[in-house]
């Protein structure tokens, strides 16, 4: 069956990194999209950053240009290093499979001094 693991997360001062990881099985990972989500308290879940299976990404507004995800098909794994963290990144991230048909656990991501 599809899995979906995430590690990574925890808690950073604003302005610092973290990198967060997807460590994916049960199905063939390089044919596939993959994304991260995020859910912040009393916020619907957004859609963080975009892999296709031919590696073109995308971001949502906020996060581009600190935050950048990238895929590693013979590991099966799909990573979103995240610089320049800001408190309102503060939320539970999640791995994807494509637009959400599958979600991992979520690790939480806490900006704050």
């Amino acid at each position: 069956q599809v899995r979906l693991v995430e590690s990574g997360g925890g808690l950073v001062q604003p302005g610092g990194s973290l990198r967060l990881s997807c460590a994916a099985s049960g199905f063939t990972f390089s044919a596939y999209d993959m994304s991260w989500y995020r859910e912040a308290p009393g916020k619907s879940r957004e859609m963080v950053a975009y892999i296709n299976s031919d590696g073109r990404r995308r971001y949502t507004d906020s996060v581009e240009g600190r935050f950048t995800i990238s895929r590693d098909n013979a590991k099966s794994t799909v990573d979103l290093q995240m610089n320049a963290l800001k408190p309102e990144d503060t939320a539970v991230y999640y791995c994807g499979r494509g637009y959400g048909n599958y979600w991992g656990q979520g690790t939480q991501v806490t900006v704050s001094s």
